[in-house]
């Protein structure tokens, strides 16, 4: 994994990063979505503009939505549903109740007038349903295989979703204690305080799913 901006400060970190089981994820392109179970796309800022447009992306998704297999996408997440369309430029998600950061919590943000996309605009042009609550509050939707949380105040209620979805699924090839869940992150995921070092790619991340519990696989 790439960083930019490290400098004395954040050399530390970058260097504990490092040696984090994390530390080496996989490359979006390289992944084969039929290996995996569910799909989990956590708030990151980066989402809107690597995820949104990514076309390895776009394959997982397709594959994902045709098998009717467990998503979930929470705050600027949701954002990078976006990049998976059909052959005629409809998108996969046409038809579903989906949630996500509404105009009104973007808008609080300064870089609100450079904002690539507007997931609100875009999910409502492309034919779907798009509800949202107060703004920081917890709203989360559950169509089908699909779960949306609206911002990241909505990850934990999400999350216990998609766990749900995928212990409620019979899979024929895999007990529940090892199905496999795919975490994509877009770049800015692991932005934390100021000074510390952003990831300069999509970072896909291998979890195990448990019906309780969410982990992270070795």
């Amino acid at each position: 994994m790439d960083f930019v901006d490290v400098n004395e400060s954040n050399a530390r970190w970058v260097q504990d990063f490092r040696l984090k089981a994390y530390a080496s994820p996989a490359k979006l392109e390289s992944i084969d979505g039929a290996r995996y179970h569910a799909l989990l796309i956590p708030s990151c800022p980066g989402a809107l503009a690597d995820l949104a447009s990514s076309g390895s992306l776009a394959r997982i998704l397709q594959h994902f939505r045709s098998e009717s297999k467990p998503i979930c996408a929470v705050g600027h997440g949701v954002a990078a549903l976006c990049c998976a369309t059909n052959e005629d430029g409809s998108w996969v998600f046409q038809g579903y109740s989906v949630t996500g950061p509404s105009v009104y919590e973007l808008v609080r943000a300064p870089g609100f007038a450079h904002l690539p996309l507007i997931v609100e605009d875009f999910v409502k042009d492309a034919g779907a349903s798009f509800s949202a609550s107060e703004p920081d509050a917890m709203h989360v939707v559950l169509d089908r295989h699909l779960v949306t949380g609206q911002n990241a105040s909505s990850t934990a209620p999400a999350v216990h979703s998609l766990i749900f979805l995928c212990g409620s699924r019979e899979w024929p090839a895999w007990p529940l204690h090892v199905q496999l869940c795919l975490a994509v992150t877009g770049t800015g995921w692991f932005q934390g305080k100021e000074g510390r070092p952003v990831p300069t790619r999509p970072c896909p991340v291998q979890w195990h799913a448990k019906l309780n519990k969410v982990q992270m696989a070795p």
